[in-house]
């Protein structure tokens, strides 16, 4: 990449830093790729897939594989405290994990290869929404108009902060862990405090739902497996002294190294919480939200990296375990091969979600190198 086009893809990835926005409202955001896309010509532009996604198609002459590259768009609701010039220009959100720089390395890739297309098949490149959430890439998947853009490989690429820049980092197998947020509602019946035997109280039941999921590692889990859950909110009632509550909730991140041992993991939190509840005498009910899959990394796209990263000179880890966060690009292993590749952006910078947080602009021609190449390699080959 010469430095006009680094200067380019920086601009863009700051202004795409300043318009920063949440999981499904994605709207500046995108109508700012569609005008960028809309230069180089695609031979198909989908907008507002699977909610406020965009993907753009390059055909190429021979028929070939499709290869889909992902980035994702959206930020987080985190105070901006790293930048100035091109901080964000919305108040308590911004661009703390790097989607910012995902964008701009995919545009990257999709400008050299609109001027420059593979020899056969097809080249897809996808912008999708609300991965924060869990919720974007399986709205992707489930729209109608993503059966014209099916891949036969998938890939993405996520920036790790505590690696060397321009580092990449691959495993093949489980590469992130599965994660859900379970909660439990629990519903009693007020009474004066000063009579509380009058009434249902959750109050008991919540602290013993508390320590029985913040316990499950231990109880429910053998040491061949990873798996937690860890509780992050709980509450009876309101701030009025004179009553005794008579609602109260608990709410947990699942989080566990494969799709099998989590599922495992939510039966039996469900269960004991059951109990608990059933002991007290409340109603109850649960709640499944941001559910995300382990991202399964494909072990022969996993290989196709490997040999273009070491064909570039880029050094590479082998991680030899997966990460505990979680990336809802795993949906895409149920459509086809697929393999979420690390970036290194630097061994002395904060961690993603910090608010001092900045993606660094120096990674984005390793990320653009790699993905190119990597492209090509199953479009340019024969057969």
């Amino acid at each position: 990449m010469d430095s006009l086009e680094q200067r380019y893809l920086t601009e863009l990835r700051r202004e795409l830093h300043r318009a920063a926005e949440t999981s499904g409202g994605e709207v500046e955001t995108a109508a700012r790729l569609v005008r960028e896309l809309e230069t180089l010509t695609p031979d198909a532009l989908v907008e507002h897939l699977g909610g406020h996604g965009v993907a753009a198609a390059f055909d190429a002459a021979e028929d070939g594989p499709t290869v889909l590259l992902r980035a994702d768009m959206d930020a987080l609701p985190i105070e901006d405290e790293a930048v100035a010039a091109h901080a964000s220009r919305t108040r308590g959100v911004a661009h703390k994990c790097g989607h910012d720089g995902h964008m701009a390395i995919a545009v990257g890739v999709a400008r050299l290869l609109a001027r420059q297309k593979p020899q056969r098949g097809r080249f897809v490149v996808l912008f999708q929404p609300a991965e924060e959430t869990g919720e974007g890439a399986a709205a992707v998947i489930s729209d109608p108009a993503f059966a014209r853009l099916r891949p036969d490989i998938a890939l993405a690429a996520h920036n790790l902060p505590g690696y060397e820049l321009g580092r990449v980092v691959l495993r093949a197998g489980i590469f992130a862990c599965a994660s859900r947020g379970l909660s439990i509602e629990l519903a009693g019946a007020t009474a004066h405090a000063a009579e509380p035997q009058r009434g249902r109280s959750p109050a008991l039941a919540v602290s013993q739902i508390v320590a029985a999921w913040t316990g499950a590692r231990q109880l429910f889990t053998g040491l061949d497996e990873s798996a937690q859950a860890t509780v992050i909110h709980a509450a009876v009632g309101r701030p009025a002294f004179g009553t005794s509550p008579g609602d109260g909730r608990v709410m947990a991140t699942l989080r566990a190294a494969s799709d099998a041992a989590i599922d495992a993991l939510e039966v039996k939190l469900r269960l004991v919480a059951e109990r608990i509840a059933a002991a007290w005498e409340l109603d109850r009910s649960f709640a499944v939200e941001e559910p995300f899959p382990a991202t399964v990394n494909h072990p022969e796209v996993v290989a196709g990296l490997v040999e273009t990263a070491r064909a570039l000179n880029f050094a590479i880890t082998e991680p030899d375990r997966p990460f505990a966060w979680s990336e809802d690009f795993g949906h895409f292993g149920s459509v086809c091969p697929s393999a979420l590749v690390g970036l290194g952006s630097g061994g002395n910078v904060p961690a993603l979600h910090h608010p001092h947080y900045d993606f660094p602009d120096a990674l984005v021609p390793y990320g653009v190198a790699l993905l190119e190449a990597a492209v090509r390699r199953w479009l340019d080959r024969s057969g």
